[in-house]
């Protein structure tokens, strides 16, 4: 009889079958790199609308009693629309990591659209004047009154584009959020059985027996 041996043979390190199921491909690479951008420019984008819609967007003079009086309206008395979708954009950025699968995709849509509406309505807005005219009739008492020397900033298209970055952002997601990491991810259970481990029975103690029977365990194997 040959001799046999209860040790396993070397592992073969080079085996094939070792190599890893899951390459590391060119999109999973990108996927990674994306994440920050995507969080950087959401962030910078959002934080620039906000700001530059608090700015003068527009000056001009109302005419009282024989003089004129200076007027300036700023980027959230002409339209709130860019901010309010700068705080949209900016919830849908965090949501992106909270929602997988199809929920992933939706959100980055949302993402997507808020930079490019806030980004369209701060351009459409950059020449308003219904902003100042309201504000030159309160001041008259004049509802016909319009508001002279009208002059507009450069604020509306900063806004725009702040948006933008809010857009690249929303793209980058639709890209590759689908190989972005999810919050909690790492505490989730997959569904799948895990495997119990048997605790060491000592033959020689009587309530070691009892206890592994009472849990269901064969304590003679």
């Amino acid at each position: 009889m040959g001799y046999v041996s209860a040790v396993p043979p070397p592992r073969n390190d080079t085996d094939d079958t070792d190599a890893p199921d899951t390459p590391d491909t060119p999109d999973a690479r990108g996927g990674r790199r994306s994440v920050a951008v995507a969080l950087l420019l959401g962030a910078l984008g959002a934080t620039v609308v906000l700001l530059a819609s608090g700015r003068v967007w527009a000056r001009g003079t109302a005419a009282v009693g024989g003089g004129s009086l200076p007027l300036t309206a700023d980027g959230r008395a002409v339209t709130g629309l860019p901010a309010a979708l700068a705080i949209v954009g900016l919830a849908a950025l965090v949501a992106v990591f909270a929602v997988r699968g199809r929920s992933r995709l939706l959100v980055s849509g949302l993402l997507a659209l808020s930079g490019l509406g806030a980004a369209l309505s701060a351009v459409l807005a950059a020449d308003d004047r219904q902003a100042l005219d309201a504000q030159a009739a309160r001041t008259t008492a004049d509802t016909a009154a319009q508001v002279g020397a009208l002059t507009h900033t450069a604020w509306p298209y900063v806004t725009a584009a702040g948006a933008a970055l809010i857009l690249a952002a929303g793209l980058l997601a639709l890209r590759f959020g689908r190989s972005w990491p999810a919050m909690g991810g790492r505490y989730e259970r997959d569904g799948s059985p895990r495997a119990r481990k048997q605790a060491a029975v000592d033959p020689d103690r009587p309530e070691d027996l009892w206890k592994a029977l009472d849990r269901g365990e064969d304590p003679t194997r």
